[in-house]
């Protein structure tokens, strides 16, 4: 691959002896142009022309100096500290304000600054996929690009300008750090922060007293002359420091919950120390730092450029550490509903049973409500409170509705992802163990709602005739409700998802009401409510507060869930669309409620129906499960893609011992890489 750069250094040479002459920035934009690869993933063409603009600086003559001093000048004719302390790090206006402004950027955009460096970078690298060829050069590259470049002991006053605005973006930094290291939301997350010196006010000290001693050794020194730097160390250090303390409060969230405002801090807090070690480095007299720092420097703004006015960027920083505290609580909830042994497989179908029975009659229920003609939002409703008061009343019971079971489970999927360590193979194998266990827990919580749903509702339907002397659904009703549930003739699989996705989005629910209950200290301010007291006695009191403290998650999902399922139909006629929802614990009540008050049902019918009772089952579980492991997986920053062997491992366990799926082994199971075993 030939490419040619002598014409460009040429008329940059032409252009530096006409000392009055503007110099040109277009020379710039094509010298990138022609570094460009066509595609930025090929990184066979991103090294070999890498390596041909390299060879041309180095065979070229006075090309390493012409270009030194053309890219100097023109860097001096532009305000750049807004670049070295802004460009890729979060603004100071906080989440909500910038969410506004970037919305509004779009809208109605933004008037650039033609005297900022940010516009001079956007126009040089003017394509989004800079970042990534930009990105792939590795640290040797950029310490072989910046040695050769950065040749002689020309341009020193250029130099020293530079560096003039790196320290002015150094104390703009630490001065800002200290601020927002001493916020009142950090204090409470970590109270420790004032009962020492905190190293947020610390490290300011340290870098007004270096950058003190920097400029002292240029101010009687000649430009040519080798001056010593002063020692940063002491500088480094505390900003380590300053990211310990930011570890502990990522920690401590877990304990005291999490708002978005700390979240977003937090960002912000990580940028600016990173930022300040990036430009430190830059200053100093270790190359081999220096010129990686650089590199590093060129690639964070050439991707904040693209990332600082969009929406979707915003979001998907800030959303990490709430969606990993979210499902954080999800994990713990999840570790419950997976058994391991026969005591613990039994006891989930008590439990999943005993959901089953009210979930007839919630059936039920919401058959009579068919009767009644009602306002929509008055149908909306009676059907949510239905729903709501049920599930909040199986939670308080100690049931288990199985299709709950996803949303926990793959979170703690998640967190068994990020824990385990070794080797691929062995995490794989530790994962497959973990599905197995889940997938039969799963089957008998499914097996326990329908086996009780069934005959209640049944029984109940047989009650309801004999006391009343009148079917509990007409032949037009039942037909129609078998109708439903026909997986080919209706709506019943697309509905199904719908509610997966709302089991999904209840799940999530759960999480945050208990990140809410533990970081507004929700059971704490309930006990030392005065008025709670005089009517329910100080100690009812305290149960009641530590009871919603662990609970209050499990309630407010419980209880949005039922409005999201109740209210979905009528959502539907309001849009005029065809939305519903389809649970396989309602759908098993329908199914044999439908089929006992239709004239002479056929055992195609019966087959049918209850295919799509299964069907809308799976359909549950697939949705909310996948959508919830997805979440989870990215909050905890995990790119798990070795997804084939961990099929073929399950697999390879499904066809030597099925039974594992279904009846729990008298040892625990445990998949090896090679061979499906089982141990103590």
């Amino acid at each position: 691959m030939h490419i040619k750069f002598s014409d460009i250094f040429h008329t940059m040479q032409q252009q530096l002896e006409q000392p009055r002459a503007a110099l040109d920035e277009q020379l710039l934009i094509e010298l990138v142009n022609r570094i460009r690869p066509q595609d930025s993933k090929d990184t066979e063409e991103i090294e070999e022309k890498f390596k041909a603009f390299l060879q041309a600086l180095l065979i070229t003559p006075n090309a390493v100096t012409t270009l030194q001093t053309f890219v100097l000048r023109i860097i001096n004719c532009y305000k750049q500290t807004s670049l070295f302390s802004d460009t890729g790090i979060l603004s100071l206006d906080g989440f909500w304000n910038q969410l506004n402004q970037r919305i509004g950027a779009h809208i109605l955009p933004l008037i650039p600054d033609d005297k900022s460096l940010q516009e001079l970078v956007r126009r040089v690298f003017n394509e989004r996929s800079d970042r990534y060829w930009l990105d792939y050069l590795s640290e040797q590259d950029w310490q072989q690009l910046f040695s050769v470049f950065n040749q002689g002991h020309s341009n020193q006053v250029e130099k020293t300008r530079i560096k003039d605005e790196l320290i002015k973006a150094i104390t703009i930094l630490s001065y800002r750090v200290s601020g927002i290291g001493l916020h009142p939301e950090f204090i409470n997350a970590q109270p420790e922060l004032m009962e020492y010196e905190s190293p947020f006010l610390v490290q300011n000290r340290e870098i007004i007293e270096f950058i003190q001693q920097y400029k002292k050794c240029f101010q009687h020194a000649d430009l040519t002359d080798s001056i010593a730097l002063p020692d940063a160390s002491q500088a480094l250090v505390m900003l380590e420091q300053c990211h310990d303390v930011m570890a502990k409060i990522r920690r401590s969230t877990r304990r005291i919950g999490v708002s978005v405002s700390l979240t977003y801090m937090l960002a912000l807090l990580e940028q600016c120390l990173e930022r300040i070690e990036i430009l430190l480095n830059m200053i100093l007299d270790d190359d081999q730092l220096r010129y990686e720092s650089m590199g590093n420097f060129l690639v964070d703004i050439t991707e904040a450029l693209y990332s600082e006015r969009s929406v979707r960027d915003l979001l998907a920083t800030n959303s990490e550490l709430l969606a990993l505290q979210v499902t954080e609580n999800a994990s713990k909830t999840g570790e419950h509903y997976v058994s391991t042994d026969k005591s613990g497989f039994l006891a989930m179908y008590k439990s999943a049973a005993g959901a089953g029975a009210i979930i007839a009659i919630m059936a039920t229920l919401k058959v009579l409500m068919t009767r009644l003609t009602l306002a929509p939002l008055m149908q909306a409703f009676s059907y949510s409170m239905n729903y709501s008061l049920g599930f909040m009343l199986i939670h308080v019971l100690h049931f288990t509705v199985a299709t709950k079971q996803p949303a926990m489970t793959a979170a703690a999927l998640a967190s068994t992802v990020q824990q385990r360590k070794g080797s691929k193979t062995a995490q794989i194998a530790e994962l497959a163990a973990l599905i197995v266990n889940i997938i039969r827990t799963q089957f008998v919580a499914i097996l326990g709602n329908i086996s009780i749903a069934i005959p209640v509702a049944a029984l109940i339907t047989v009650l309801w005739d004999v006391a009343l002397h009148e079917p509990l659904m007409n032949h037009a009703k039942a037909a129609k409700t078998l109708h439903e549930l026909n997986p080919f003739t209706s709506l019943a699989i697309p509905h199904a998802a719908i509610a997966g996705i709302c089991l999904f989005l209840s799940g999530l629910l759960a999480g945050y009401f208990d990140n809410m209950a533990v970081y507004r200290k929700i059971g704490p301010r309930l006990k030392a409510h005065s008025r709670l007291a005089r009517l329910m006695g100080q100690e009812r009191l305290n149960s009641f507060a530590e009871y919603m403290q662990r609970n209050l998650g499990a309630l407010g999902g419980n209880f949005i869930f039922g409005v999201m399922l109740g209210s979905m139909g009528t959502i539907g006629f309001i849009l005029g669309l065809p939305l519903d929802i389809r649970h396989i614990a309602f759908a098993s009540a329908n199914f044999i409620q439908g089929l006992m008050n239709i004239n002479g049902p056929d055992i195609g019918l019966i087959i049918v129906s209850f295919l799509g009772v299964l069907l809308i089952g799976l359909t549950n579980l697939f949705v909310s499960f996948t959508l919830t492991i997805i979440v989870a997986l990215r909050a905890r920053r995990v790119r798990f893609e070795q997804w084939k062997p961990l099929a073929k491992l399950v697999m390879t366990h499904f066809l030597t011992r099925p039974s594992d799926f279904f009846w729990p082994p008298k040892q625990v199971v445990d998949i090896d890489e090679n061979q499906t075993t089982s141990k103590s």
